[in-house]
């Protein structure tokens, strides 16, 4: 599992990341959406989305559209305001920080081409531009934004380093911190090399929160990741992810083009009470095979364990079911 991950740079030893938030925290509405390019070169695509009737048009600057470790910066962002909000502090969209204290919250190197890089990262926020449509009061209403309105270097040290930098929330961004539209994630999220895995461990944070599992056909998959790879090639991927098990907090599997994707036991004690008073005819490999969306485990063991509904389980079961 270990090679499949960035070391973790930081012990406890070395830098308490606590002192400065208590948890990490992502943002509702990208991580439903794919917003932020999968590409490690410079992405010119023009993205669009269309989505239970409202659009989303992604359009890049010179410089490329803002990428997935771009974002890295606004989940930062979101940690540190919601940490202060919730310790009852005044918060505002003009937010500034040191370069250091992101480079250590985010499990990244501090040499000088990460500063380097991090300025590249703010150029891409700052040029992506979102255009979507909004209903007010039975209108719609075509937004144009940014995902941060500007930024820009307090203090360079002798060697160009920025030492301090300004950043300017859009309101966009700076809503979901105020209507509290975050999700908590795992630390080890900055640990995965890869973009797709980071894409889908938030797929899987936001889709498999009080649920058993998430299932999803490869095909569905395949758009809300927003990837251009071809289904064999992400198959490939969702095999070797599934084989390897380290993306943090969730297990992954595919069966026939069917992504399954349930939360480690050693990451939710729930689940493991809930195993323990599963009925002895229904395995918790079948509980999680056959769940329906948006069910606990405690509303699947009754369910499954009613004798009504044994005898279609182990016939779905014999069939080897589908989602």
């Amino acid at each position: 599992m270990t090679k499949n991950l960035m070391p973790d740079r930081y012990k406890q030893t070395d830098f308490f990341i606590c002192d400065i938030f208590d948890s990490f925290k992502d943002d509702l509405a990208s991580m439903e959406h794919p917003v932020f390019s999968l590409s490690t070169k410079p992405d010119h695509r023009l993205l669009e989305y269309d989505y239970k009737g409202v659009n989303i048009k992604i359009k890049p600057s010179y410089t490329g559209l803002a990428t997935i470790f771009d974002k890295d910066i606004l989940m930062y962002l979101a940690s540190s305001l919601m940490n202060s909000k919730n310790q009852g502090e005044c918060i505002s969209k003009i937010v500034r920080f040191t370069s250091y204290d992101y480079f250590l919250s985010t499990n990244k190197k501090t040499g000088g081409t990460q500063y380097k890089q991090l300025n590249e990262s703010l150029e891409r926020l700052s040029g992506t531009r979102i255009q979507t449509n909004i209903k007010t009061n039975g209108k719609e209403i075509t937004r144009d934004f940014g995902l941060i309105d500007y930024w820009e270097t307090v203090k360079e040290d002798k060697g160009g380093k920025s030492i301090l930098v300004e950043v300017k929330l859009s309101d966009w961004f700076y809503n979901s911190i105020l209507g509290d539209e975050v999700l908590t994630i795992d630390k080890d999220y900055f640990r995965l090399r890869k973009p797709t895995e980071r894409r889908i461990y938030e797929l899987a944070r936001k889709h498999c929160g009080s649920q058993i599992a998430w299932k999803i056909k490869l095909e569905n998959l395949k758009e809300k990741i927003g990837t251009v790879t071809t289904i064999r090639k992400l198959r490939f991927n969702m095999k070797q992810l599934a084989e390897s098990n380290h993306l943090p907090e969730y297990n992954v599997s595919i069966q026939d083009d069917v992504v399954l994707i349930s939360r480690k036991e050693d990451h939710q004690e729930v689940n493991k009470k809930s195993h323990d008073m599963l009925p002895k005819h229904v395995s918790k490999k079948e509980i999680e095979k056959h769940a329906r969306v948006g069910e606990t485990y405690d509303q699947a063991r009754e369910r499954l364990g009613n004798k009504d509904n044994i005898r279609n389980l182990k016939k779905a079961i014999q069939n080897k079911g589908s989602m």
